[in-house]
């Protein structure tokens, strides 16, 4: 079973979302969004953008912590952003669901006749 993202008002009457795991876990909390529609924007960037996120460690080590292991791209060249990937994972990822769920309208026609 998949996680839930949960639509909620704060105590500052703020719209939020949390993602919560299949036992209850909250895993996330959004920010505040002025409107609903924009948290249910937020909660569809959420969906498209986190099973494709690259991992940045940001925490700073203790004497004790193992050392981070860090990852080069030998074909790359220095730029700006040199974590962003070279292909568009999007556009797989798009391709990949069309491909295992079938044409969306599939069920559309047989509920027409």
């Amino acid at each position: 079973m998949a996680g839930m993202f949960e639509l909620f008002v704060d105590p500052e009457s703020a719209f939020r979302f949390r993602l919560t795991a299949p036992d209850g876990t909250v895993m996330a909390v959004s920010k505040p969004f002025d409107t609903k529609s924009d948290a249910v924007a937020g909660i569809a960037a959420v969906r498209e953008y986190a099973g494709m996120g690259l991992i940045t460690d940001h925490c700073t080590t203790s004497p004790n912590a193992a050392p981070t292991a860090t990852w080069t791209d030998p074909g790359s060249q220095t730029d700006d952003s040199p974590r962003m990937p070279k292909i568009d994972f999007h556009t797989r990822a798009r391709a990949l669901r069309r491909a295992v769920s079938g044409p969306r309208w599939a069920g559309a026609i047989h509920n027409l006749c």
